[in-house]
């Protein structure tokens, strides 16, 4: 047990310095600002502990019980932080809520009382980057079988998580100590922190959090995946998890599992009757499989082909397939292509548009490809990220369905990756990684100009340039290098004009590149290279990411 939370508390660590933090992180500095007791970091923490393992425990079991809908306790939480932000910008607000407690606490209404109740909003809003710990936990929870390891595991990823945070809130504290002008000016010193509480809450309400973390580049995300996925952790969450997983698997009438969001903020809806959208009351009684997705994500259309094949092996049996789709790029959002896409793609079960990420927000979602199976009483009973396992997933679709043993199932080939490959390359500047090329001048036109050599994994540009936060736009002489290792090289190209492409000097083919944005094969081998790519495009036509298999 000492090894499995020694996992959690490292998992939570890593957590807490990866990008998901990043909108918490203002609240904390001005949580630490407002107050003027040396205590106060400390509450603000220990209540964000205590509520994110409260209510990632027993929270899907309450809001059940209440009938109340999944994203209640997130607004909770948001209108919490408006409230303690209004207690920051007026004061006098601040004494007359403190009031009542007054006789409780035996000293008079103070700044730092709601440190412990700031936290606890906090602990409700942060969404954590879960890897298999905390994937693990609540599942346990789900089930019912929550015991001391799981409290003790759960408790120990929200200490890991808020051990980095307490720092901000005690950085926060000692600016405002520090400097005389914050001291000298108190109370505008609360006001802007109120300002700045009030700001941040506003920007989780609208979704904003998300759309930040997921534009930025997952610098933590190897480092997490190799400590939550190695084999130690997996033999010790397997231990934990074998008897909520056989709870998981049991007939859709135990009630068990949390219940699914509805569907929300979907712009429109393609191939349902006359583009009427669907709900999840609506779809009771059926067998649900939620599909989060984007039409130019080549893991997305690398799991594409079961999808569909389940569609039209089970659709006459009640399962119910909805492709939302939860765009990555600018263009994406556009629904003239999506339903270009669609149409192309061969996809027929309904698709809904959450140009919003409402309804991965909904989910809290934070990967292309995502399924959750929904059993016919409206219950989320598994959950799937990335590619891989149909198998698994095809057995719980026909079990839920209630379908005999002796029924084939699907034969789709699994072309899952299983070699290490070069990762994810983003062309725009926002997510550039691992780029070799000198310095990129945003927005602008550039000569760049190649190094003398590329590292594994490295690329670079030449010729001239003009690099956009999702893109590049390529001009005269515009030419790429990649060093990769994989077998099949993939692009998203736009535009118009052609891209010739060379592996090692030799020249492969030319790419037509027409139409709306779309994924490009590039190299397709039958065995993994190491080799060096190299891209000649026309001007005019735009890069946007590389993807692997």
């Amino acid at each position: 047990m000492l090894v499995l939370i020694g996992i959690g508390f490292l998992a939570g660590l890593i957590t807490a310095v990866s990008p998901c933090v990043l909108p918490v992180l203002p609240i904390l500095v001005a949580g630490g600002v407002a107050g003027g007791s040396r205590r106060r970091p400390y509450l603000i923490i220990a209540g964000l502990v205590a509520s994110f393992t409260v209510f990632t425990l027993a929270g899907a079991s309450i809001l059940s019980a209440l009938g109340l809908p999944q994203d209640f306790l997130r607004n909770l939480a948001i209108g919490l932080l408006v409230l303690l932000a209004a207690t920051l910008l007026v004061p006098q607000l601040a004494q007359l809520l403190e009031r009542p407690f007054l006789p409780l606490t035996r000293r008079r209404a103070g700044n730092d009382s709601n440190g412990f109740l700031l936290g606890a909003s906090l602990g409700l809003v942060f969404v954590p980057c879960a890897g298999p710990v905390l994937a693990a936990m609540t599942v346990v929870a789900a089930n019912g079988n929550i015991g001391l390891r799981t409290v003790l595991v759960t408790l120990a990823y929200a200490l890991g998580a808020g051990g980095p945070m307490l720092l901000f809130a005690l950085g926060g504290q000692r600016l405002a100590g520090g400097l005389k002008l914050l001291r000298t000016h108190a109370l505008a010193t609360r006001r802007v922190a109120g300002v700045i509480l009030a700001a941040t809450a506003i920007a989780i309400a609208l979704g904003l959090d998300q759309r930040f973390t997921t534009a930025l580049p997952g610098y933590t995300a190897s480092l997490q995946n190799h400590v939550e996925s190695s084999s130690l952790a997996k033999r010790q969450l397997s231990k934990l998890t074998r008897s909520g997983a056989a709870t998981a698997a049991v007939s859709a009438s135990d009630g068990s599992g949390p219940r699914a969001p509805e569907f929300a903020g979907i712009s429109e809806w393609i191939n349902t009757p006359g583009g009427k959208p669907l709900t999840m009351r609506g779809l009771r009684g059926k067998v649900v499989l939620v599909d989060f997705w984007t039409y130019s994500c080549v893991n997305c259309l690398r799991t594409l082909p079961h999808v569909k094949a389940w569609d039209r092996a089970y659709r006459k049996d009640g399962l119910v397939i909805v492709g939302v789709h939860t765009p990555e790029f600018s263009f994406e959002h556009v629904p003239s292509n999506v339903r270009a896409a669609v149409k192309k793609l061969g996809v027929r079960y309904p698709v809904a548009l959450d140009n919003g990420y409402k309804t991965w927000n909904a989910y809290q979602n934070q990967y292309w490809p995502a399924d959750y199976l929904i059993d016919r009483t409206g219950r989320v009973r598994h959950s799937h990220f990335g590619e891989g396992d149909y198998e698994g997933t095809e057995s719980l679709i026909r079990r839920y369905l209630g379908q005999r043993a002796h029924v084939p199932m699907t034969r789709v080939a699994d072309v899952t990756p299983t070699d290490p490959t070069t990762p994810e390359s983003y062309l725009g500047y926002v997510r550039l990684e691992r780029f070799a090329g000198g310095r990129v001048v945003p927005d602008r036109d550039k000569a760049y100009h190649f190094p003398s050599g590329l590292a594994q994994n490295d690329l670079a540009y030449s010729g001239h340039w003009r690099v956009q936060s999702q893109r590049a736009l390529a001009g005269q002489a515009a030419r790429l290098r990649l060093h990769f290792h994989a077998r099949h090289v993939y692009l998203v190209l736009g535009g118009r004009g052609s891209v010739q492409v060379l592996v090692d000097g030799r020249r492969l083919h030319a790419v037509a590149v027409r139409g709306n944005p779309r994924l490009y094969t590039l190299v397709d081998s039958l065995q993994v290279q190491d080799a060096l790519l190299e891209l000649r495009f026309a001007p005019g036509v735009s890069g946007y990411a590389f993807t692997f298999g």
